[in-house]
């Protein structure tokens, strides 16, 4: 490592000594104790005001999906009052402690995005498409504004990461695969949430304490697997992954977040050189650095309840939702025993509260706090819609067929057309974005709600046919469709869970391109409203479309889409498109990484590229449409599923000879008994397993199926094995047998029982499968239809996680052939 990789930043601010001597009288009448809990940051669900004060913690936060009173429809007034009684409790000295101020942070990451009824901002890959800096800037302010009424003190934004691996899924995430545009918005997006630097308004009134997240290399991890391992040299690390930090840094951006990545792999939870020769002493940051959600955890030798590394290696606050108390206990041990180093408890300390003195807390001057008429704001919204236009990008445009006239017939198909859960994507009420409705959207506008409303001024008609069809008397005119505007695309996650294994958009189930082609058979001009939080392959979606428009995760003003689209009622263009690429489109399915910093750059469309409604499409002949399958490339471990089934899989759960029932969201049962109850649990991280209750009422499964049929045949060849972790949380006392699926009269089937029954109760552990002892019971792994059933005679209860099919795995395998 050579600290020469890293320039060497001045200071963000001044000396100040008055500030300097306030926080050491601090120091001085605390006990270490006191110092400890300042350490601390347990999520809203699981402390009180009382164990604020009783510990002394230093912060508090809700987690996405978290609410005051655990309600989902908490008013900002529940928000308030919550906020309120933790300062309070912070502020109590009747036990004669010292009155340090809680700081309450929030994932406010395009919008404030965890109340319902917030104006919710395109996410950052589309306010990246807008190339707007200044527009940036407005979009911070407005967000601190409607955080400011709810009595939070501080987000976790800007994420500034530089994504390289468009199967990454945080990607949507990052503002660009350009590390220049990344620090811009860096510093842009940081002076709107605190204010200018040295101004009297700097986090104060009206402004909030920015992070600045997550250092470091979180978009270049290998294979784009979040939280895994980034393995370039430290001078790209220090030019492309940090150029977002070298503006933020000297914008005062006052918290910076650990990463839950490694370097080479060194967990950055735990990385000295890091955290504390790069950041604090060469980029000369003087805030303070708080962790991610539990991730001390990975740093080597650490534990949920134990890392005095991590403070050692320069971390100054634990992120600890649920297991503070433990984690305060040893931590104040350490202190005491001099495993954590006194000056290096002191150094944190006073990171944290240089922070909060900066921030006014201990003042307590909040002119927005309750408030009305900030949270949702015209003012507001027209900005998200603003951004909206601006985030629009045209890949392609036969026949300049855009913008429309909206005096036609316009037919508005798709399932994302009247879908505020597509359109506004992860960290949406929920972390994951799913399980919402349209109620908890007062206030917003859905794209076809923005279309209909052009539309219907002008003598048009906008019909919404979410299937795309239409009969005789579907138009008041009765005609058919002028044309139709198609809006589909992925389906909320966030973080891992969006993780892919291949960028082909609905690889194996192509039901929205079944969509596209029986509209354009009958002859309809088709435009595709592409939803996404990455760039996919989609040449064949591309072919079936005459125009196409990338619109990212547009947030919650869908009527900034009807803008760009259609012109006036004189067939003037209204607004034009400005978007520009913020990251490579892709040709072929392989091209994971793609930006034009790599060789053999060879993209559909460049970084950049935008079409204007004048300009002709580049895409006018036919895409190739020829796509890498699972009998093609290298062969590498194949992932079914993960905290999530990897595409083309579908989890679903089946009674005997039932419907199947898809398992989407973190709950999901077979019928109103449940049965079968199949919920999202925790084994490393936030809901990456599956929990599965078979009560044995009747007999059933749980299997991954995929729409059309996958040649898995590679890997029986390479003596692959299925494998998974799994946790036998009640004993297999009935047949339970594993079965891989080819079709009618094509099955195979493997069972489990003494197997299962010879493993540990209650505890993780890796199993594998043989794939030949499918095929020796008569699987055709050319036509594999259920890559995996589970099926249970009886009541039991199972943990899974990461099933995948890993080549040359068989001869470890758990369960072996016979013969």
């Amino acid at each position: 490592m050579d600290i020469q990789n890293w320039p060497k930043l001045e200071a963000a601010f001044p000396p100040d000594a008055a500030l300097e001597t306030r926080i050491s009288d601090l120091i001085d009448q605390m006990s270490v104790e006191e110092k400890v809990g300042q350490l601390i940051q347990a999520e809203i669900k699981y402390v009180t005001p009382d164990e604020v004060k009783k510990y002394h913690l230093g912060s508090v936060l809700n987690g996405g999906g978290t609410y005051p009173n655990n309600d989902k429809f908490a008013s900002p007034e529940d928000w308030l009052a919550l906020s309120e009684a933790f300062f309070a409790a912070s502020m109590d000295t009747s036990d004669g402690g010292v009155a340090i101020p809680i700081i309450w942070g929030s994932d406010a990451v395009h919008g404030h995005n965890n109340i319902v009824g917030a104006t919710l901002f395109p996410h950052n890959i589309g306010l990246g498409a807008a190339r707007d800096v200044e527009l940036i800037a407005r979009i911070g302010q407005a967000t601190a504004r409607e955080v400011a009424v709810t009595g939070v003190d501080w987000t976790f934004a800007p994420t500034i990461a530089v994504a390289r691996d468009d199967r990454w899924g945080r990607t949507y995430e990052s503002y660009s695969e350009d590390p220049s545009i990344v620090a811009d918005y860096a510093e842009a997006m940081v002076r709107g949430l605190q204010g200018e630097k040295l101004s009297k308004d700097f986090l104060r009134g009206e402004h909030l304490v920015a992070t600045a997240k997550h250092f470091v290399g979180d978009g270049g991890t290998n294979r784009g697997i979040d939280r895994g391992d980034n393995a370039v040299p430290e001078a790209e690390l220090a030019k492309v992954h940090a150029a977002g930090y070298l503006t933020a840094l000297p914008a005062g951006v006052q918290t910076v977040m650990a990463s839950f990545n490694s370097w080479n792999g060194n967990r950055l939870h735990g990385h000295k050189y890091l955290l504390t020769e790069v950041l604090k002493n060469r980029l000369g940051f003087d805030g303070f650095v708080v962790g991610d959600w539990n991730g001390h955890r990975f740093v080597p030798g650490c534990s949920v309840d134990s890392c005095a590394a991590a403070i050692n290696a320069g971390l100054d606050m634990f992120m600890v939702p649920s297991d503070w108390k433990a984690l305060y206990k040893n931590t104040l041990l350490q202190a005491k025993s001099g495993e954590i180093d006194q000056l290096r408890l002191d150094d944190a300390v006073r990171r944290i509260l240089r922070v909060k003195i900066r921030a006014g807390l201990f003042e307590h001057q909040r002119p927005l706090a309750g408030k009305s008429g900030i949270i949702g704001s015209d003012e507001h919204r027209g900005l998200a819609r603003e951004a909206v236009r601006k985030s629009l990008v045209l890949l392609k445009n036969n026949k300049q067929l855009l913008p429309l006239m909206p005096s036609q017939n316009i037919l508005v198909a798709g399932d994302a057309a009247d879908n505020l859960t597509k359109q506004t994507g992860g960290w949406t009420i929920s972390w994951q974005g799913t399980g919402n409705s349209r109620e908890d959207f007062p206030g917003a506008t859905s794209i076809f709600e923005g279309i209909s409303a052009v539309v219907d001024k002008t003598g048009g008609q906008a019909v919404l046919s979410e299937d795309g069809s239409f009969s005789a008397d579907t138009f008041r005119n009765g005609a058919g469709p002028d044309v139709a505007v198609v809006v589909y695309g992925e389906e909320p996650y966030a973080e891992w869970h969006g993780d892919l294994a291949n960028i082909e958009y609905q690889m194996g189930n192509k039901t929205d391109l079944a969509l596209l082609s029986g509209l354009q058979k009958q002859g309809i001009p088709v435009v595709s409203i592409f939803l996404s939080g990455r760039p996919l392959w989609v040449n064949k979606e591309m072919n079936a479309s005459d125009a196409f428009v990338a619109a990212w995760l547009p947030g919650s003003e869908g009527s900034g889409v009807a803008d760009v689209l259609f012109r006036d009622v004189e067939g003037q263009v209204r607004f034009e498109f400005t978007g520009t690429l913020p990251f490579s489109w892709p040709m072929y399915t392989h091209q994971t990484v793609l930006n034009p910093y790599h060789e053999n750059y060879e993209p559909l469309f460049a970084l950049g590229y935008g079409m204007q409604s004048h300009t002709r499409s580049s895409v006018n002949r036919e895409l190739s449409e020829v796509s890498e399958t699972y009998t093609e490339g290298a062969l590498e471990d194949a992932w079914l599923m993960v905290s999530r089934p990897r595409s083309p899989w579908n989890l679903y759960i089946q009674e005997e000879e039932s419907q199947l029932v898809a398992v989407s969201g973190n709950l999901a049962s077979s019928g109103v008994d449940e049965n079968i109850l199949v919920s999202s649990i925790d084994m490393e991280s936030q809901e990456d397993a599956r929990l599965i209750q078979w009560k044995g009422l009747r007999s059933g499964s749980v299997q991954l199926t995929a729409n059309s049929d996958q040649d898995l045949s590679r890997y029986l060849r390479e003596r692959a094995a299925l494998t998974l972790d799994i946790r036998v949380d009640q004993p297999v006392t009935k047949p339970f047998t594993a079965v891989i699926d080819c079709g009618e009269g094509c099955v195979g089937k493997v069972p489990l029982q003494s197997s299962l029954q010879s493993l540990p109760a209650g505890r993780w552990t890796q199993f594998s499968i043989d794939l030949q002892c499918f095929a020796k019971t008569g699987v055709d792994f050319t036509q594999i239809s259920s890559a995996l059933r589970l099926e249970s005679e009886g009541p039991t209860t199972l943990a899974l996680a990461n099933i995948k099919l890993v080549p040359e795995a068989a001869a470890k395998a758990v369960v072996k052939c016979k013969g």
